[in-house]
């Protein structure tokens, strides 16, 4: 008799009495005199019944039917779209509104920018430096520069 259960790898054995031994060593030896208590006889059915090992079977887990949704990865955190986007902004002088985080709103076009801020220029008042993190944010205008 060739053993289909992973702890024999294939020798053969004397059937019941290995699972007997292995259900001692997991559950405890069952009360004196009653060899076979009713408790025992399921601990080892049970056990010996989750050993039961099919060499057709591959061990990889369930796979989730074909047409179960997949999750979506996230949305990146950045683009990096935003260099292009001032770039054209102060290239073609287009008047833009910047919202602030205190609430204040200014008017201008970007001449310059880098890194840590933009430099906002204005008609009639004075150009500002306005560092990015206290943009809240930046919205274009409709029309052109006159």
């Amino acid at each position: 008799m060739t053993c289909f259960l992973p702890f024999c790898f294939g020798r053969p054995h004397d059937g019941v009495r290995e699972i007997d031994r292995l259900a001692i060593s997991l559950h405890g030896a069952p009360p004196a005199g009653d060899f076979l208590s009713s408790a025992f006889r399921h601990a080892r059915a049970v056990w010996a019944h989750s050993l039961v090992y099919n060499a057709c079977m591959s061990f990889r887990p369930p796979q989730a039917s074909p047409n179960a949704k997949r999750s979506r990865t996230p949305p990146p955190e950045d683009t990096f779209e935003e260099a292009a986007f001032l770039k054209a902004l102060g290239e073609k002088q287009r008047p833009v509104s910047l919202k602030l985080m205190d609430g204040q709103v200014v008017r201008g076009w970007i001449e310059y920018y880098d890194k840590n801020m933009v430099r906002l220029t204005r008609e009639g008042a004075p150009n500002l430096f306005i560092f990015k993190h206290e943009i809240m944010y930046l919205a274009e205008d409709g029309g052109r520069k006159k």
